[in-house]
């Protein structure tokens, strides 16, 4: 059974997040999944990752190739696993249920912390999830660092 875990930024910006968080998995063994709800949004980020510092290249897919199953992080707006992915990445207010949770081994449910729209969606999903008994985590930055506030 997976855990949620919800990161608020203030700091770092969505990119530099990604980025670690997605090395951190991709460390792990797993495959990525980033879902997103802006095709521009999602192009976006799928250029950033590109153009990241040589010593950290991802590789990685923005969904509709012809080589999605085979993309260790694809991005994209499916809530198919399309890439067996072992993590998905929520960002732009994607949404996440408990079955994907569970059935993955960590969902990051990232949400910029000055967004108000972008903050009420990742309360819903707090209070959505922990109402189904999913395991959940709250993450907040201070001073640079990534500090646990909250658990269920």
């Amino acid at each position: 059974m997976g855990v949620a875990m919800f990161y608020q930024l203030q700091e770092k910006t969505l990119v530099d997040t990604l980025r670690m968080l997605v090395d951190k998995s991709l460390s792990a063994g797993w495959r990525v999944a980033v879902r997103g709800t802006n095709p521009m949004g999602l192009e976006a980020l799928d250029k950033a990752l590109w153009l990241g510092p040589e010593d950290g290249f991802l590789p990685h897919g923005l969904q509709g190739g012809d080589h999605d199953a085979a993309q260790p992080v694809l991005l994209g707006q499916s809530s198919e696993n399309l890439n067996n992915a072992s993590c998905i990445m929520a960002v732009h207010s994607a949404d996440v249920s408990a079955d994907d949770v569970t059935g993955m081994e960590r969902v990051c449910i990232i949400f910029d912390g000055y967004d108000e729209d972008e903050l009420t969606h990742a309360r819903g999903q707090w209070k959505a999830l922990k109402a189904a008994g999913v395991s959940a985590q709250y993450w907040a930055e201070d001073g640079g660092r990534w500090v646990k506030k909250a658990e269920s």
